[in-house]
């Protein structure tokens, strides 16, 4: 992936620093031991206090577990729904946003190869139609490759072409 792109996508999700931390999983994990707790002493009250008290007051306790522990999830969910919508904002530029076309930003050369069999296809007969052409600069345009990049992957497929006849 170019630099530009990788800026761009970075810039976006700059504004979302806020992902799912240390901080939301203490909430739910506490929540957690607080439902334990609350649970308990609901059905094993002790003798400290009236019996019948104390399982109301484990009855808040777990309550409050399970406000807790649905706000740590939810500040979660709400963190990824932020980076989703940042990473799936469209760009108003005309070119494809290629910040979310994982397997090219992976894996480049494959593509770039993937390309230059086309274009090596296209050389065969010694020419390349207008029907071709078009295809060819689809691809272009959804890898995101430069005119010289295309002109040099061209050039390339020519020479193997000629070379092979």
């Amino acid at each position: 992936m170019a630099a530009a792109d990788m800026d761009a996508v970075d810039e976006r999700l700059a504004i979302f620093d806020d992902e799912p931390d240390i901080n939301d999983w203490v909430e739910v994990m506490s929540g957690a031991a607080m439902v334990l707790l609350g649970l308990f002493h609901m059905f094993s009250p002790g003798d400290l206090v009236n019996p019948e008290t104390m399982q109301w007051f484990a009855a808040t306790v777990a309550a409050a577990g399970f406000v807790w522990i649905g706000h740590g999830l939810k500040d979660m969910a709400v963190k990824e729904i932020r980076r989703s919508v940042a990473m799936l904002d469209e760009t108003t530029s005309a070119s494809p946003d290629h910040g979310l076309i994982r397997d090219v930003l992976l894996n480049p050369e494959a593509y770039r190869d993937f390309l230059l069999d086309a274009y090596q296809q296209a050389w065969e007969d010694g020419v390349i139609t207008e029907e071709e052409m078009k295809e060819l600069r689809s691809f272009q345009s959804a890898l995101g490759l430069s005119d010289e990049e295309m002109d040099e992957i061209s050039e390339q497929a020519k020479s193997t072409a000629q070379d092979a006849d």
